[in-house]
């Protein structure tokens, strides 16, 4: 029995006889009959070779999808990995992977970075690059992964706005969405765990709400001290929804990035801003409120400090003592010129009721 359909799937299957013995049913992955013969016959060609000359099997891109897939169901990110592959099918459909080469990759990589920025594109060659890696490294399937070069970016500037912009974007929002975005500003929280929030995670009388580890992006847990104005919005949301925090019209709200945000952002004239960008502007007034990098590591939850130097050059009002240093040095000098010029002429001005030794120099005084 070659192909054949099941009642389940649209799909032509195949049951193959394997050569050391056993039967493998498997799906084509097409409806047109042509092509799932096709690979009917190549697969099993590929079987036979496998078995008697002891070559390693021809995997393609298609393979390796699924079992990334498989192996990387609990990232937090495997959704936006699909959309990204789905993308990458028409240039990868039924590709061997022993035969992708780097210049393939690239042409690919010009081609996404004409359709978006760099930093989009090096998402894309960064998926294909840890895709390939696995195939060739804890996978065996292949000997060698090519070489991938990814786009340089360019640095972003740090977003931020002014306490004015604050009010005039939180009087522009609808009352729903107001609620996240002034929590967002007073806890640095990411989109998804303000939407997320829900009140077992809210302790008001200690002023204190956490993320859960598997909903923290580092992995971790992540313990949210509540300013007043914090816990005030909080309490204003109590008795809304007997499980989430923020809501709309009883239900949980599951957005935050719509229309409305759009329209608040140009009504505030506030432009290139992005929801995220709440939590750098959380960041940067802490900065320049005083608040030290290495507390700002910890309220921000960042594994590592270098995540939170960008912030540094908002506030260099601690550098200043160090950069004093060098006026007091040029001061220092100044002062020992002043100093060493006068002793030089109490020596040979002279002193009451003494004679200066001339060493034979007769000194002359001025008359003015």
């Amino acid at each position: 029995m070659s192909l054949y359909r099941r009642k389940d799937s649209r799909c032509w299957w195949a049951s193959f006889t394997k050569p050391g013995g056993g039967t493998v049913c498997r799906s084509s992955g097409t409806e047109d009959r042509k092509q799932a013969q096709e690979w009917y016959d190549r697969t099993r060609a590929e079987m036979w070779r496998v078995h008697r000359l002891g070559d390693k099997p021809l995997y393609r891109w298609e393979d390796a999808v699924v079992r990334w897939c498989v192996d990387k169901q609990d990232k937090k990110t495997v959704a936006e990995d699909i959309v990204k592959f789905r993308w990458l099918d028409k240039y990868f459909a039924g590709r061997e992977l022993a035969l992708i080469t780097r210049a393939e990759i690239a042409a690919i990589g010009d081609a996404k970075r004409a359709e978006t920025s760099a930093a989009t594109a090096n998402r894309y060659l960064a998926l294909i690059r840890a895709v390939l890696r696995r195939v060739a490294g804890p996978w065996e399937w292949i000997d060698r992964a090519p070489q991938i070069d990814l786009f340089r970016e360019s640095r972003r500037r740090i977003r931020w706005i002014t306490p004015e912009q604050r009010h005039e974007l939180l009087a522009a929002l609808p009352e729903h969405q107001r609620a996240c975005v002034d929590f967002a500003l007073e806890t640095g929280l990411r989109q998804g765990n303000v939407l997320k929030l829900e009140w077992p995670q809210v302790d008001l009388p200690r002023r204190v709400c956490w993320i859960f580890a598997d909903q923290a992006k580092g992995g971790a847990p992540i313990g949210v001290p509540l300013t007043a104005r914090a816990a005030e919005i909080l309490a204003n949301e109590r008795g809304k929804h007997a499980t989430s925090v923020f809501t709309y019209m009883g239900n949980p709200l599951r957005s935050a990035n719509t229309r409305a945000w759009r329209r608040a952002l140009k009504v505030a004239g506030i432009e290139s801003f992005r929801w995220h960008d709440l939590r750098h502007a959380w960041a940067s007034a802490h900065i320049m409120s005083g608040t030290t990098v290495s507390e700002l590591q910890e309220l921000g939850a960042w594994k590592n400090e270098a995540m939170v130097r960008r912030y540094a050059h908002l506030a260099p009002e601690h550098l200043r003592r160090a950069a004093e240093k060098s006026a007091t040095f040029w001061l220092r000098s100044t002062k020992t010129e002043n100093q060493n010029e006068p002793e030089v002429l109490d020596y040979l001005a002279p002193r009451p009721g003494l004679e200066p030794g001339t060493c034979g120099l007769t000194v002359r005084r001025s008359t003015d």
